[in-house]
């Protein structure tokens, strides 16, 4: 029992001693004062961003070198960040690329290429998006129409709606190759928003995948959901901003599954998506040993902070409320030791 105690102490030591790395990727979608303002950064905030990314000394490097270092099981460089737009806005080109040209920084643009083809004004043309990416800009794939991906059309089987999944982005991908010359394998979900058996489409056509549920990138993530911080909206004032960019990943136990899912009752679940009308998921993390997890803070959205039941070998997390239907998370910090930096995970969860 000594030694055992004696190890968990040296565990915990070293993971504060130790200076503990981690990538980041952002998300934006407009950076503007006059677009919905839920998924909008204004060009002061946004030019905050960056200013505070240089003076914290952060380098920024290509989404796909991010993608390569977690496939190929390097180990990531600490305070590095990836830019990431979705939906490929005018603002993008008007606003955003000023700013980031300013510092010569590489920046990922994930398009569905519907609004595009339709040449509408909300949105860059594709002569615009040619010149990002002769200037340097990766342009990627984000499906053709933007759609619900967890909606089924009328009719449609099993086979029927994978089908429409994979030709929603297989399609958009030989446009982006047509228009821009090339188009690498990175894929951004609609919404965020995907089940397995998306992630499996998204898995056997090759591409590395990206949502929107917040925290930095791990060893642990799998590489056909890696996460990103979203800002927009109320998200992203000064101390939110740098408190994401600094995040460190949560330190689970090594070995396979370290994360599972149950249901109220104790059954495993095997997804994300979840019917309602009521249902109040439970996350188990497993944790390195020495880590205490009694440090852990848990939010769920919509309710404040949740109860934590730490067990042996389980962390257990449980809203008190019922989800409402749409998209959901637990997000789960601890202080690192490190000051100003926190260890972060967030779950997704969709309810019908």
């Amino acid at each position: 029992m000594r030694n055992a105690t004696i190890a968990g102490l040296i565990s915990l030591l070293l993971m504060v001693a130790l200076p503990a790395r981690a990538a980041v990727i952002l998300q934006y979608h407009h950076v503007s004062t006059e677009t919905p303002a839920s998924t909008s950064t204004t060009p002061e905030r946004f030019a905050m961003h960056l200013d505070y990314l240089a003076e914290a000394g952060f380098s920024v490097v290509p989404l796909q070198e991010l993608a390569d270092s977690l496939a190929n099981g390097k180990t990531l460089p600490d305070k590095t960040a990836a830019i990431s737009f979705d939906d490929g806005y005018i603002s993008i080109y008007e606003t955003a690329w000023p700013l980031l040209k300013e510092k010569g920084w590489p920046f990922t643009v994930f398009i569905n290429s519907e609004p595009h083809d339709q040449r509408k004004p909300l949105f860059m043309s594709w002569a615009q998006l040619r010149e990002l990416h002769q200037s340097g800009a990766t342009i990627a794939n984000h499906t053709v129409s933007h759609p619900y991906l967890l909606q089924r059309r009328d009719g449609h089987d099993d086979e029927q709606w994978k089908a429409w999944v994979r030709n929603e982005i297989t399609a958009v991908q030989l446009r982006i190759e047509t228009e821009i010359g090339e188009a690498p394998m990175l894929f951004a979900y609609p919404f965020g928003e995907f089940n397995n058996a998306i992630l499996d489409v998204v898995g056997a056509l090759g591409y590395t995948g990206f949502g929107q549920q917040s925290g930095p990138l791990s060893p642990f993530d799998d590489l056909r959901v890696l996460p990103r911080f979203p800002f927009g909206g109320p998200y992203g004032d000064a101390q939110d901003f740098a408190t994401k960019v600094n995040s460190l990943p949560m330190p689970f136990a090594a070995g396979n599954s370290p994360v599972r899912w149950e249901a109220e009752n104790g059954d495993r679940l095997h997804d994300l998506v979840m019917d309602g009308p009521s249902v109040r998921p439970v996350l188990l993390m497993r944790l390195e040993e020495g880590f205490d997890a009694s440090r852990l803070n848990c939010f769920a959205s919509g309710q404040g902070r949740v109860p934590v039941t730490v067990g042996k070998p389980w962390v257990r997390v449980q809203a008190e409320k019922p989800f409402t239907a749409g998209r959901s998370r637990y997000n789960c910090t601890a202080s690192s030791g490190q000051r100003g930096r926190f260890f972060w995970f967030s779950q997704l969860w969709i309810v019908r």
